[in-house]
Order: structure tokens, then C-alpha cells, then sequence
């Protein structure tokens, strides 16, 4: 499960703007990280991916992620054409990009997120992996640049639904989380929909009955629609839950998040 990004109050473009930037958001090209030509090694590169993947375990330190994403760039350069190092790549970056308190390093996390994402569907289209970070990088570009604003609705709605073409129960339901968010908080210009939101993230819910973040989107939805009791069951049941360790971080924000939505709802009583 992965956590999509949080978004920002007053992150919303006119529909003039949303007009005038929507061919801007797909313009940048893949990154070619090694020369035609050099020698590729299979083995070292499988070697630094899974060094990465110890370090990207323990993600809630930043710095571990960092130096994932070191590693992993290192791992490309033993050999372009690994599609593990590539998706890691985009998954690491979309990581960082949402949990940075720098401007700088968050633009550039997402923006090289989505173009390890566009490389990794390019190798290999019919894997999961590459279309969903990519899209959750589309996501996180979206809140963060003004430029970029909401113009990346379809990328997003076409990379999820791609995820669920080739493996609905993929990281337990989360592109029905990331479609569930997308229609949540997108503005109705841009097709927002808190009724299309909720049936998303019930189907989601069904096949990740451990997805932490997604009891606790079901729950904002919930609130959204002044359903109230449905969004306070699912804060229980949420808290009811033993967290998979590899997915503490997870966990962790999907509380942080459920808190935060208890106290609003107590102060509209």
C-alpha cells in the first residue's frame, strides 16, 4: 500500500489556467541513464536493488530513502534495461517527493519519479509496477506545481485503470485507493466525485482489507458525503488493526491522517 499524496489547501487552477496548462504536464522524456552501448551487468544491478530495499524499508527516515534512491540510480548503471531498479526508482522518488519539507527536492523527486515510471512501462507495459507509481508520481507532480496544477487527471485515471486491467489486487487494492483519492479531491471542473470516490474506495476495501490508507480515505470520503457514522467505523476498524511491519510507515500516516479527520468531525457536531 502506499501512501498517495496529501493534498494541499488552495492547490485549484481557474478553468482557464487548467486550459492553457493541460498539454503541459507530459512534455519531459524518459531518462536514458546509461550510454548506448555500455556494458550492462545483470547481477550487479540485482545486488544494489535489493541493498535498496533494505534501505527503502526503513522509509520513515528520509535519509534511507535517499540513499535508496543512490543505490538504485548506481543499479541502472550496471544495466538499463532493469525493470526493478527502473519501477524501484519511480516508487522511491514518489516516496520522497511526499514526505520532503523541500520545495526543490519534492519537484524534482516527482518529476524524476515520472520519468523512472514512463522508462519502467516502457520495458515492460504489462507489469503493474511501472503504471502505478508513475501515476502516483502524476498525482504527487499535480498538488505540488502550480504549473502543473490538476491537469494530470487523466494521466492518473489512465495509469490506475491500467493497474487494474493487469492486477486489480495489486499492493492490496491501491489503485483503487489512488483512483478513490483522485476523484475525492480533484475539483468537479476536473471530474471530482465523492459518490465515484466512495465506490472506488469500497472496492479497494474489499480486496486490501489491510490497507491501512485506504480505511482512512474511506473515511474522509464518508465525512465529505455527511456520513459520519459509516467514517467513524472505518476509523475503528483502522484502529483495530495489526500493521504489517513492512508497511508500519503506512500505518502510521493513515492514523496521523484518521486523527486529524476526528477532531474536524467533532467540531462540526
Amino acid at each position: 500500500m502506499i501512501c498517495l499524496a496529501k493534498r494541499r489547501a488552495g492547490a485549484q487552477l481557474s478553468l482557464l489556467s487548467i486550459t492553457l496548462l493541460a498539454g503541459l504536464s507530459c512534455g519531459s522524456t524518459p531518462p536514458d541513464p546509461s550510454p548506448a552501448g555500455a556494458p550492462s551487468n545483470p547481477a550487479a544491478a540485482l545486488d544494489k536493488v535489493k541493498e535498496a530495499d533494505l534501505l527503502y524499508e526503513q522509509r520513515q527516515d528520509l535519509s534511507k530513502v535517499r540513499a535508496a534512491r543512490t543505490i538504485l540510480r548506481q543499479a541502472q548503471l550496471e544495466d538499463n534495461a532493469s525493470y526493478e531498479a527502473t519501477w524501484k526508482l519511480s516508487r522511491v522518488n514518489y516516496y520522497l517527493g511526499d514526505h520532503t519539507d523541500s520545495d526543490a527536492e519534492r519537484d524534482e523527486a516527482f518529476k524524476d519519479g515520472i520519468n523512472f515510471g514512463r522508462a519502467a512501462v516502457q520495458l515492460q507495459s504489462e507489469r503493474p509496477e511501472g503504471h502505478f507509481w508513475l501515476g502516483a508520481n502524476y498525482g504527487g507532480d499535480a498538488e505540488n506545481s502550480t504549473l502543473a496544477g490538476l491537469t494530470n487527471f487523466e494521466d492518473i485515471r489512465r495509469e490506475m485503470e491500467a493497474v487494474l486491467k493487469i492486477d486489480e489486487g495489486f499492493e492490496a487494492g491501491s489503485a483503487y485507493l489512488g483512483l478513490g483519492r483522485l476523484y475525492l479531491r480533484a475539483p468537479r471542473v476536473l471530474g471530482g466525485d465523492t459518490q465515484k470516490a466512495i465506490e472506488y474506495l469500497e472496492k479497494g476495501l474489499r480486496i486490501g482489507k489491510d490497507n491501512a490508507l485506504m480505511y482512512a480515505t474511506l473515511a474522509e470520503a464518508y465525512h465529505n458525503a455527511n456520513r459520519d457514522a459509516e467514517a467513524r467505523r472505518q476509523i475503528e476498524s483502522l484502529e483495530q488493526m495489526k500493521p504489517d511491519p513492512k508497511y508500519l510507515a503506512e500505518y502510521n500516516e493513515a492514523l496521523a491522517d484518521v486523527k486529524k479527520l476526528s477532531e474536524k468531525m467533532a467540531n462540526r457536531r
